[in-house]
């Protein structure tokens, strides 16, 4: 199906996901992704959400970054989609997280429906993306890994020199 949606968003040359990738993606040793799955009365699928979590520095909780919603044209205003949303919702409750958030292309019919169930578009936020050449680039600025601890977890004298680093005036960004 994410291949149906890459058709639908009309860029079906830039999905390159495999069922092996995605399945590690959601059932590996460390999944940073989750999903649900529609089924209709027969149990075949009609729909999934695929989301991660996300983290509101200002509210200091987590939410849910849904990354991709689809529901098959056949499946469409059957409710497939509201129970998707729906379930996403009831997680981000029962969690305490504040946010269930996601993107649009600007001509995507299911603004409508979005509308329907409440959502609303954030004004004055804008999402910016960087890949291919430019995200190699700006990699090739980061100091050298070897020298420097994987993980969230590195030894606090690390830490201290990121933010002297970040403090010390690099006039560059």
């Amino acid at each position: 199906m994410v291949h149906e949606l890459a058709e639908y968003e009309r860029a079906p040359q830039e999905c390159h996901l495999t069922e092996e990738q995605l399945h590690q993606a959601l059932f590996g040793g460390a999944p940073a992704l989750f999903g649900h799955v529609a089924v209709d009365a027969r149990d075949e699928p009609v729909g999934f959400a695929l989301w991660f979590l996300s983290f509101s520095t200002w509210a200091g909780v987590h939410g849910i970054h849904l990354e991709d919603l689809y529901v098959r044209p056949a499946a469409r205003r059957t409710g497939a989609g509201r129970l998707l949303l729906a379930t996403l919702a009831a997680i981000c409750v029962q969690r305490g997280y504040r946010r269930l958030e996601w993107h649009m292309l600007d001509w995507n019919p299911a603004a409508e429906f979005y509308r329907a169930v409440g959502a609303e578009p954030i004004p004055q936020w804008v999402p910016y993306r960087l890949d291919g050449n430019a995200l190699a680039a700006l990699a090739g600025q980061a100091p050298d890994p070897s020298r420097t601890p994987a993980g969230p977890h590195r030894p606090r004298a690390d830490r201290d020199a990121a933010t002297r680093l970040a403090a010390g005036g690099d006039e560059r960004g």
